[in-house]
């Protein structure tokens, strides 16, 4: 029976470490996106600074006209653009913090510190799993396979000292 619970747990190491080594692959992917995202709204913000250009004024100053319109419409598309500026200051921010993540698991852990949701999602939708092949896979893969096989080590040792505390019953013939 040890050797069934043995088995179980390399296994439930193995499947831990193929699972945990897929987060360096997600925030690969995740990295890719957040590029995409951010280089349209930098489209977006170049083209509103011509415009503001062109009109004699700056780029806030563009924005602030647009949000105190008294037409609806034009000051919904002032607030957009707010918004707009904001996210990519945000994702830029991200960007500059996963391009000088060096340490092994790194892009992961700037990943998780303030992950865009839309992109984020949008990501989790796509992914693709693949086999890790570089260090920070590797390293995924180890911390996953020993976090669950330790896991299973610990609750299968507590379950072996529980049952053998257990007095056992005789049953008498009468």
């Amino acid at each position: 029976m040890f050797r069934v619970f043995r088995t179980l747990g390399l296994a439930l190491g193995l499947l831990g470490g193929v699972v945990a080594a897929q987060a360096p692959e997600f925030a690969q992917q995740y990295t890719q996106r957040l590029g995409g995202a951010a280089d349209e709204l930098r489209r977006q913000v170049a083209i509103l600074e011509s415009d503001a250009q062109a009109s004699g004024t700056t780029r806030d100053d563009a924005v602030d006209r647009l949000r105190t319109n008294p037409d609806q419409l034009v000051a919904r598309r002032g607030d957009a653009a707010r918004a707009d500026i904001a996210r990519l200051a945000r994702l830029s921010a991200q960007q500059q913090a996963l391009a000088s993540a060096t340490s092994p698991l790194g892009r992961v852990v700037a990943m998780l510190r303030d992950p865009d949701l839309s992109v984020a999602q949008a990501a989790y939708r796509d992914f693709s799993p693949a086999i890790p092949t570089n260090a920070d896979g590797l390293a995924a893969g180890l911390i996953g396979f020993f976090a669950a096989w330790g896991g299973w080590r610990v609750v299968s040792d507590l379950g072996q000292r529980a049952a053998r505390r257990r007095p056992r019953r005789t049953v008498t013939a009468a």
